[in-house]
């Protein structure tokens, strides 16, 4: 395997510098930290006491002498609810949305950063207009969300927590609205394929949106009375929906597994808590050789709980000299690994080292405590 270009996992982490940008009034003035000069375009919608409407910074450099912002390293307490009740946690999605659930389940008192799109609340949090970002990574019916896995190597964000939610599918509707009224129902296409029992029976057309709380504020502001919406509780509270039948989902067991993100790794330690490790990595070219990758974990006892390989993005075809039949063409894979171990175990570290025996990209997506209340 020709050796990876390393622009596609990492970027150079330049100093941080801190700088000011105007929003509204004088005296309303948000306070960011940028790493490097170059800042991208980013669009977050928020609440109206903070950063209200969409902040839109423009590519362009900033030239800014003042003081560096310090920053410490996080430890396992910094993932606990009762790190303060004003942390700010960018998701995608608007309020009522299934990843502001999950936000809510790891920091109850947060202040929610609503993002146009994933990259958006990457970018929420390098930028420091968030201090952490929850995307969902797996369902257990609708598999990995690969663009996530994608955005975790393009940017510098650290794995520092994970929430697993049971999903709780309700079908919605405007006030007064019953259900043999509806002709079509709106959601994000997971959650229609999911209650896919449900519609079927109610006869009803679907039509996809952006995400399901998206679907319910579409159908209160235009007032549709043929439409209902598929979403949570929590969005029919917040648009004023009512609940014509809850537990709509062909599978009760259905559950979605999120990330957390961080500017800083978390430092594990020796306590009572199960850890989990996310690694992604590439390998050489030879027969037996992910067997042997995979092996390192093996002998030492560690427990893989997640193997994903993606298509390098950069580099997705390798062109490898077969004698039998002239050049052969194969994807080039990145293989991510979650393992049932902390860093601050001889044995994680020792089978990290190993790997690298065979790896020619390695890097530690995070470590991390287990999400072990469904």
């Amino acid at each position: 395997m020709a050796p990876c270009n390393s622009a596609v996992f990492s970027a150079p982490v330049l100093p941080a510098r801190s700088f000011c940008l105007p929003h509204g009034s004088p005296s309303n003035r948000v306070r960011a930290v940028c790493r490097g000069s170059l800042v991208e375009s980013l669009r977050i919608s928020a609440d109206d006491d903070d950063l209200t409407g969409s902040l839109i910074i423009a590519n362009k450099q900033y030239k800014d002498s003042s003081r560096r912002a310090l920053s410490r390293p996080l430890s396992v307490s910094d993932r606990s609810p009762d790190n303060g009740p004003k942390i700010r946690v960018s998701f995608r999605g608007l309020p009522g949305s299934f990843t502001e659930e999950a936000a809510f389940k790891a920091y109850p008192d947060c202040k929610t950063v609503p993002c146009d799109e994933f990259e958006d609340a990457f970018k929420a949090v390098e930028l420091w207009l968030a201090d952490k970002a929850v995307l969902p990574i797996e369902n257990s019916s609708g598999g990995s969300v690969h663009r996530n896995y994608d955005l975790l190597l393009r940017h510098r964000l650290h794995i520092v927590g994970e929430v697993q939610l049971m999903t709780k599918l309700c079908l919605l509707a405007l006030p007064g609205v019953s259900m043999d009224q509806l002709k079509r129902v709106l959601s994000h296409w997971q959650a229609l394929e999911l209650s896919d029992g449900t519609l079927t029976k109610l006869g009803v057309a679907r039509e996809n949106v952006d995400d399901t709380a998206t679907a319910a504020q579409h159908v209160a502001k235009n007032k549709l009375r043929d439409a209902g919406v598929v979403a949570s509780v929590r969005a029919a509270e917040i648009y004023g929906l009512n609940i014509l039948s809850e537990r709509i989902q062909d599978d009760f067991g259905n559950m979605t597994r999120y990330l957390i993100l961080a500017r800083e790794p978390i430092m594990p330690t020796k306590a009572n808590k199960s850890f989990k490790t996310s690694i992604v990595f590439t390998l050489n070219e030879g027969p037996g050789i992910l067997f042997k990758a995979l092996a390192v974990f093996a002998l030492r006892d560690i427990n893989l709980m997640k193997i994903e390989s993606r298509p390098q993005m950069m580099q997705p075809v390798r062109v490898v000299d077969d004698s039998n039949s002239g050049s052969a063409k194969y994807f080039d894979y990145l293989f991510f690994i979650d393992f049932e171990a902390s860093m601050a175990e001889p044995r994680a570290q020792n089978a990290l080292a190993h790997l690298q025996d065979f790896a020619t990209f390695l890097r530690v997506l995070g470590c991390y405590p287990m999400d072990s209340n469904v």
